[in-house]
């Protein structure tokens, strides 16, 4: 659950060496003896503070991190320096990174108050990474504690401030300056509650988030946001009217009736383009009869992060506003098997009329977003559309785990939102869509089938979808990598992620 909430940001307008906080961090690149404010911090801790450094071999790498008690020798309390690596190297999301390290120091020593001098590259970048650093607290300071039943896991957050030092020296900003720090504060906020949202829905278990779940929450929204939020929810018998045969022959091995959800944002004023963001929703994932060894299947709750994504940016979007009308869809089922399940062999006849072969059960989630993308092109008729899913474990195999895959063949699109998710601090990296490798989807019986071979798997299911897309603009995100994570990093734990939350927001928003 979001644990954050209670952390309250703000602008922390005082000499760094002044701020009277229970931790003063600091960030610095490379050589601390190089680091203006890291000397005067040394001077006023009568040289202690690079005794520490020289005794733990601090080198200002990224990451790193020394602390020390000032001992009343300072207004702070005590002392943090985080490495911030090569200066010229450091991204946004390294800057949020940071912010969460020292969130997370502050809460294990049980500091209430800190001050953060934020790193300064100057000109408009300044806001964005105070917008980071906003972000990196919350997200940082999340925990998903539920069903644990110790004391500890149950204790709020020791910190309950948290100040961002934008000029070390104390100099107070104009009025421009002030405006433009709100803003960044609350987008930061607004944004990291969306993520967190988010990763509590993947990090639910399966018998909680079903299809009707997730409905259920797309409805709250539209509650939160009566005046620019209207939510549609198709049952199995209006899907089956529209012809979704793809969509719910996933669905129909399992008791929990599948949901295909519609989110519409109408900005007030006429807006000046039609955006759809589609997710994948498939609940828990058994592979339905192509059946996941056990230790593939633990974790495949997460199957339906790409729902959650787009879900939880509409609450977002809907508070920061957009100049778009933004729509999102998500096609929610669970992939389980019984005698009612899909099998090996079936034909199935997609929502545009395409039959698809079925020569894989477990690459289910291409089959419910062929139908959904077809929603999307016929009933929204935008102007974009993206898709975001846990696809294909060939992504994984090409990118790793914390890199998405993007793939789409309208240029200008694609490196619009790469710019965006390089703004983020998300890690994205595109793939062709190399059209030779269609041939892997022919099929003897259908128009093609659902698969094709070993190699290229995340191309070709790329090439799947792009069936359905035909001619409008579209982006598909592949996030089988970083929608949950095994390995912690500062900002995001293990767990549910709610990658692609930012992303969806920032190109939503920001124009």
């Amino acid at each position: 659950m979001d644990t954050s909430a209670a952390i309250e940001v703000s602008h922390l307008v005082v000499p760094a060496l002044q701020a009277t906080v229970d931790l003063l961090a600091i960030t610095v690149f490379g050589d601390p003896a190089k680091d203006a404010l890291f000397k005067e911090l040394d001077r006023g801790l009568a040289g202690h503070l690079a005794d520490v450094a020289m005794t733990e071999s601090f080198e200002g790498k990224l990451g790193q991190v020394i602390s020390f008690y000032a001992g009343g020798k300072l207004a702070a309390k005590r002392v943090l320096v985080v490495g911030g690596g090569v200066r010229s190297e450091f991204t946004n999301g390294h800057v949020r990174d940071v912010s969460a390290t020292i969130a997370q120091f502050a809460n294990k020593v049980g500091a209430a108050s800190v001050g953060f001098v934020l790193p300064s590259f100057g000109g408009t970048r300044e806001m964005t990474l105070v917008q980071m650093a906003v972000e990196g607290v919350h997200l940082g300071s999340y925990k998903f504690g539920r069903y644990l039943t110790a004391e500890d896991a149950k204790k709020p957050n020791r910190l309950k401030t948290f100040g961002v030092i934008t000029d070390a020296k104390g100099k107070k900003p104009n009025a421009a300056d002030g405006r433009g720090f709100l803003a960044a504060v609350t987008r930061g906020t607004v944004v990291a509650a969306a993520v967190n949202h988010a990763r509590d829905l993947v990090n639910e278990p399966p018998a909680i988030v079903t299809p009707i779940a997730l409905a259920n929450d797309a409805l709250a929204i539209a509650k939160k946001h009566k005046d620019t939020i209207t939510t549609t929810i198709l049952n199995p018998k209006q899907c089956a009217e529209l012809g979704m045969g793809m969509f719910l022959a996933v669905g129909q091995g399992s008791d929990q009736e599948s949901r295909f959800i519609h989110i519409t944002y109408k900005p007030v004023k006429k807006p000046k383009k039609r955006i759809c963001f589609i997710g994948k929703g498939v609940t828990f994932d058994s592979g339905g009869y192509s059946l996941k060894p056990s230790n593939a299947m633990e974790d495949m709750k997460v199957d339906m992060a790409g729902a959650a994504a787009v879900i939880s940016a509409m609450d977002a979007i809907a508070t920061l506003g957009s100049d778009y009308e933004v729509h999102a869809v998500a096609a929610c089922c669970e992939n389980l098997v019984s005698g009612k399940a899909y099998k090996l062999g079936d034909v199935l006849t997609s929502m545009d009329g395409t039959t698809v072969e079925i020569n894989n059960t477990d690459a289910e989630g291409r089959l419910t977003l062929g139908d959904a993308i077809t929603y999307a092109r016929q009933k929204i008729q935008p102007d974009e559309m993206f898709d975001f899913a846990t696809l294909t474990g060939a992504c994984m195999v090409a990118l790793g785990p914390y890199i998405a895959g993007v793939m789409s063949d309208n240029e200008s699109l694609a490196k619009s939102w790469l710019a965006t998710a390089e703004r983020t601090g998300e890690d994205m990296w595109r793939l062709p869509l190399a059209p030779r490798l269609r041939e892997q989807l022919k099929s003897p019986i259908a128009d093609m089938r659902n698969t094709g071979d070993r190699f290229g798997g995340a191309i070709t299911a790329g090439l799947f979808l792009k069936t359905f897309a035909k001619d409008t603009p579209w982006v598909h995100v592949d996030i089988a990598g970083p929608a949950s994570l095994s390995t912690a990093r500062p900002s995001q734990p293990k767990g549910g992620s709610g990658f692609a939350v930012a992303s969806i927001v920032e190109y939503a928003t920001r124009h």
